[in-house]
C-alpha cells in the first residue's frame, strides 16, 4: 500500500478569522523537500507559510488557491520517494513467503522488489502504484503518455497529466473571473480585483458594525505640551537604548490608566457576563501600503514602563512592515489603537471595533490650534498642539457615561505626563 503524507491548515487560528490558500509554491508532480516552504495561507491578519511535513513528490491538491480553509484541514499529500518501489515489494511478499527459506535480510527484499519491477518494465504492464493513482483521479480513459520502458506509464506521468489538466482548469476558471459582471461593463474604467485580505477586512468589518455589535462614538480633544516635552527631553536617550520614542507609546501607556479606571473597556461580551481579562493587550492597527491592514498586539502593556512599551510596539510594527509577523503576534488583544491621524485625518467616527473586543481608541492628526484659557479670571487666546481623541465602544457594554470617563483619565494622563 503506498504511504502518503498529509499536509494539513495549522491547527491554530485566532479567534474569529478566516483563512484561505493563497497560492501553492509547488505544482503536482514537483519534488519538494522536508521544511520547504509549500503553501502559503493567508487570514485577514497575517500571511504564513506552510512548509512540507516531509520530502517527496506533491502528489495531490485538495484545497485550491482562494478557498477557505479550516484549522488543520487537509490541504494535499506528499508521496515520499520510493514510495513506487516500496509497493511493488508488497506485492512481491506472497512469493517470498511461500519460499522454504526465510526472509532474513533486507537485501532479499530489496532484490525481490527489484526482480518484480523489472517484470512489470518488460511486460508493459503499470505498478499496482500507478493503477491506484489513476483510479483515484478517474483517469482510466485518460490518454496519458507513457515516458517508462516499452511506452510504460510511470507515477510522474500520472502526475505530470494531472497537473497539466489542473492548470488548464484554473487558466479557464481564470478567464472566466476576469470577465467584467454587466453592471461592470456598463462603467469605463479599469477593474482592480479584490485581493483576499481586503475581502476578509471588508466582511469583518461589515459582521462587526452590522451584525454584531452596536456601536457609539464619543469624542474628547487633547492638549500635548507635556507629552511632546516629554519626548524631546528623553527622545535621545531611547535612541541610545535602541529604541524609538513614538507618540504612540504614550497612547497605551495612558490607555492602562483609563482601562483600571474603566475595566469594561478591556473587555468582551457573551450573553451570560462580561469577560474582563487580567491583562490588557493592545493591539495598534498598522496599515501595510497596499495591502490592507494589520493589527499586530503589545501583550502585558499593565505591567511595561514608557520604555519597555516603545521597545515592544517597535519591535511588533517592524515585523508587520516587513511582513514578518506570526500568526501569534496578532492573537489574543483586548483593546485596540487606530492612530488614523498619522495619514492627516482629524476625527474618523466610527472606527470599526475588532470582534470581539469591546472598544477601539482613534487618534486624530496632531496640529497647533489656537484655544481659549482662563488664566488669573481672564481669558486669553494661545496656541496649543492639540488632537482629538475618539472612543468607539459597544454599547451593550457600557454606556456613553463609562466611555466618556475612560476619556477623562486617557486626556488627564496625557495632559499631565510627567
Amino acid at each position: 500500500m503506498t504511504t502518503t503524507i498529509e499536509v494539513r491548515a495549522p491547527s491554530e487560528q485566532s479567534e474569529g478569522t478566516r483563512s484561505q490558500v493563497q497560492r501553492w509554491l509547488k505544482n503536482i508532480g514537483e519534488t519538494v523537500q522536508e521544511n520547504e516552504p509549500l503553501i502559503e495561507v493567508e487570514t485577514d491578519k497575517v500571511t504564513v507559510e506552510i512548509p512540507a511535513p516531509a520530502g517527496g513528490v506533491l502528489r495531490e491538491i485538495l484545497k485550491q488557491e482562494q478557498e477557505e480553509i479550516e484549522p488543520g484541514e487537509l490541504l494535499g499529500t506528499i508521496q515520499p520517494v520510493g514510495a513506487e518501489t516500496a509497493e511493488t515489494t508488497t506485492a512481491a511478499a506472497p512469493a517470498a513467503a511461500s519460499s522454504s527459506k526465510p526472509v532474513d535480510s533486507s537485501a532479499e527484499v530489496r532484490m525481490a522488489a527489484l526482480a518484480a519491477h523489472a517484470e512489470a518494465l518488460s511486460t508493459g504492464r503499470s505498478s499496482p502504484a500507478v493503477r491506484r493513482l489513476i483510479a483515484e483521479h478517474g483517469l482510466e480513459s485518460a490518454p496519458i503518455r507513457g515516458t517508462g520502458a516499452g511506452g510504460r506509464v510511470t507515477v510522474e506521468d500520472v502526475l505530470a497529466y494531472v497537473a497539466s489538466r489542473g492548470a488548464k482548469a484554473a487558466e479557464a476558471q481564470a478567464r472566466q473571473e476576469s470577465m467584467p459582471t454587466e453592471a461592470e461593463a456598463a462603467v469605463a474604467g479599469r477593474r482592480v480585483p479584490h485581493t483576499a485580505m481586503r475581502k476578509r477586512i471588508a466582511a469583518r468589518m461589515v459582521e462587526s458594525l452590522l451584525h454584531t455589535a452596536p456601536h457609539v462614538t464619543t469624542v474628547f480633544e487633547a492638549n500635548m505640551s507635556a507629552v511632546i516635552a516629554h519626548r524631546a527631553a528623553h527622545k535621545e536617550e531611547f535612541q541610545k537604548r535602541g529604541v524609538s520614542l513614538t507618540f504612540t507609546a504614550y497612547f497605551l501607556a495612558a490607555c492602562v490608566d483609563a482601562i483600571r479606571e474603566v475595566p469594561e473597556a478591556n473587555s468582551r461580551w457573551t450573553e451570560d457576563a462580561l469577560i474582563v481579562p487580567d491583562t490588557i493587550n493592545i493591539g495598534v492597527g498598522t496599515a501595510l501600503e497596499g495591502k490592507g491592514l494589520v493589527v499586530p498586539v503589545v501583550r502585558n502593556v499593565q505591567g511595561l514602563d514608557l520604555s519597555g512599551i516603545a521597545r515592544e510596539l517597535g519591535d511588533v510594527v517592524e515585523r508587520a512592515r516587513t511582513d514578518k509577523l506570526t500568526p501569534n503576534d496578532v492573537r489574543d488583544g483586548t483593546f485596540t489603537i487606530s492612530n488614523h491621524g498619522v495619514s492627516g485625518s482629524l476625527v474618523a467616527t466610527p472606527i470599526i471595533i475588532n470582534q470581539p473586543q469591546s472598544a477601539i481608541l482613534g487618534v486624530g492628526k496632531l496640529e497647533k490650534r489656537a484655544v481659549v484659557v482662563t488664566e488669573n479670571g481672564e481669558d486669553r487666546i494661545v496656541i496649543q498642539p492639540r488632537c482629538f481623541i475618539t472612543l468607539t465602544l459597544d454599547h451593550r457594554v457600557m454606556d456613553g457615561h463609562r466611555a466618556n470617563r475612560f476619556l477623562q483619565v486617557l486626556v488627564e494622563r496625557l495632559e499631565n505626563w510627567s
